[in-house]
C-alpha cells in the first residue's frame, strides 16, 4: 500500500470547510480540520467570519446515547 494511499484513509471532512483534511479536532460526532480550528480561535467575535463558524458549527450534533 502506497503511503499517498494510506495517507488519503484517514482523512476526514471537516464540518467547516468542507474539504478532506488529516489533522483536526473532533467534536461529538463531527470533524473540525486544524486550520478551521486555528482560524476560529483567531476570529474577534465582532468579525463577520465568525458569524459565519457559528452557522458552520451547527452541523455538529450530539451523538445520541441508547439505553
Amino acid at each position: 500500500m502506497s503511503s499517498n494511499l494510506a495517507h488519503h484513509h484517514f482523512e476526514e471532512i471537516c464540518v467547516i470547510c468542507d474539504h478532506q483534511k488529516a489533522k483536526g479536532i473532533h467534536l461529538y460526532t463531527s470533524f473540525i480540520c486544524s486550520d478551521c480550528e486555528h482560524e476560529l480561535i483567531q476570529t474577534d467575535t465582532s468579525d463577520p467570519k465568525y458569524k459565519y463558524f457559528l452557522k458552520r458549527l451547527k452541523k455538529v450534533t450530539t451523538p445520541e446515547i441508547f439505553s
